[in-house]
């Protein structure tokens, strides 16, 4: 499982006065669903103030999140589902969404949440998207790495 090494406990980060945009694709609706929820459970107890906005899939997630960070948010939670299948369009599917969020966090200055999940099966999904049974909440930890990140930001900029 993915989630060996992680912090049992992350510390709890005050989002006041910071504005988060998740971004989420709509490939595989239920892992999606899970992934928006754990997300906004986590910006809502930090008092963040967020917003949903939704692309078709992982391919469109840097383009928006880069106009979202250049249009004033402090922080982007990128949310997307990627499935293995038979042809390569998987590769280059994930490797898109992954060099183009970290292109846009880099170009921008600002921390962008990784939560695209890159799946062998639906199963790894759901036990990821922070659903009841799940065993992780992948939604969950991109929105507090994105809050965690953008106050250290914040710290190195005084």
């Amino acid at each position: 499982m993915s989630g060996a090494g992680a912090p049992q406990s992350p510390e709890f980060v005050d989002g006041k006065g910071l504005r988060v945009v998740i971004i989420a694709g709509t490939w595989h609706e239920q892992i999606s669903n899970g992934l928006i929820a754990g997300a906004e459970r986590t910006l809502a107890a930090s008092g963040a103030d967020y917003s949903l906005v939704r692309v078709p899939g992982s391919f469109e997630l840097p383009v928006a999140s880069k106009v979202a960070l250049e249009s004033g948010a402090d922080a982007v939670v990128a949310l997307g589902v990627i499935i293995r299948g038979g042809t390569p369009h998987f590769e280059y599917v994930s490797a898109a969404a992954t060099d183009g969020l970290t292109r846009v966090a880099l170009d921008t200055g600002k921390p962008v949440g990784f939560g695209v999940l890159t799946l062998d099966d639906e199963q790894q999904g759901l036990d990821r998207a922070g659903l009841p049974g799940s065993k992780e909440d992948k939604g969950a930890e991109a929105a507090h790495a994105a809050l965690a990140t953008a106050r250290v930001l914040q710290s190195l900029r005084q």
